[in-house]
């Protein structure tokens, strides 16, 4: 098989370009050269958001290619427009922010969307998402293969979500763990992402996918747990309530990562339906893989973890963090 990956050195991308290179498939990776493309691939270089910045992939044909484009939707159209013709399945990494609010918990592919445009040059995430999918299929049609991504954690991540809990947890001592610790979580290894990805699209399947694993595959005690556990610390968990950590203003997501309360954005984000990609396949690691492989890659980078810079940072101060233990 070829495979053309617009992007490729980082997190999604990597992950993708890894497995197809893995099964011995051709890899084309096409970036702007910040990075260091996985080795055993082609590359070409070029900038999707400048004039002729699409001209290195002028020549060329591929079975699939895969896009995880999150900037303006523009970018995905006129890539698909230029490779309709030469290739012969779309993969879009999309996300189930395209659900319109409130996004009620069992929600599957058939909820209601935001409205967006293939042909906007800005929007928030959600909008810019759902006018990438819409360039997508304009141009292949069912042959675009929309994967609507929730939570994706793993080695190569480098929004910091994992990463900061196993930094954190590593330092041990008290650890402001936020509960109920047997909130169930839900999300996906990017590794499993990758090879559901590859498969499907080799299978010719189109249209959307929710590419998430079942709802409570983990919950925020056993991810916790596993954290110090792998990591070997001394790391004391005191479990809080969520009342009590939202009375401390703490925000949830960005200052506590991966976790939300119950509730509304809860329910958008650990609570989807997901019959649709089991059925057609998804199989997803037990999440002490996940965080083992996370604290291993991370710890070769001395525990530094890559980050996007349009992304903000997330985790809490650990002054903070010690003025809540000390009123909790």
């Amino acid at each position: 098989m070829r495979l053309l990956m617009l992007g490729g050195t980082e997190f999604v991308g990597r992950a993708v370009t890894e497995e197809a290179r893995a099964r011995g498939w051709e890899v084309t990776v096409f970036h702007r050269g910040r990075h260091d493309p996985p080795p055993g691939v082609t590359a070409l270089h070029g900038d999707r958001t400048v004039p002729d910045g699409l001209a290195a992939l002028a020549p060329g044909a591929w079975d699939i290619v895969v896009d995880t484009w999150s900037g303006p939707p523009s970018a995905v159209r006129d890539a698909a427009r230029l490779l309709a013709g030469r290739a012969g399945h779309y993969v879009y990494i999309s996300s189930r922010s395209v659900y319109a609010d409130p996004a009620p918990a069992g929600l599957d592919e058939n909820g209601p969307l935001v409205d967006a445009s293939p042909d906007a040059d800005d929007g928030d995430y959600a909008t810019i998402k759902r006018g990438g999918e819409l360039a997508a299929c304009a141009a292949f049609g069912d042959r675009a293969l929309l994967a609507r991504a929730g939570l994706i954690i793993g080695p190569y991540e480098n929004i910091g979500r994992l990463p900061w809990w196993l930094n954190r947890i590593a330092r041990g001592g008290p650890v402001l763990a936020p509960g109920p610790r047997d909130l169930p979580l839900q999300y996906i290894d990017v590794r499993d992402l990758a090879q559901w990805v590859l498969d499907a699209a080799g299978r010719g399947l189109g249209g959307a996918y929710n590419l998430v694993g079942a709802r409570g595959h983990t919950t925020m005690g056993e991810l916790l747990e596993t954290c110090v556990r792998v990591t070997g610390s001394d790391a004391e968990l005191r479990w809080t309530d969520p009342e009590t950590v939202l009375a401390a203003g703490i925000e949830p997501w960005s200052e506590l990562p991966i976790w939300l309360p119950p509730g509304e954005l809860y329910d958008m984000m650990h609570s989807g339906a997901v019959s649709k990609v089991l059925a057609a396949g998804l199989r997803c690691r037990p999440v002490a893989d996940t965080v083992a492989d996370t604290w291993s890659w991370l710890s070769a980078l001395g525990g530094v973890a890559p980050h996007r810079p349009d992304r903000p940072s997330v985790g809490m101060d650990a002054e903070r963090e010690a003025e809540v233990l000390r009123r909790v």
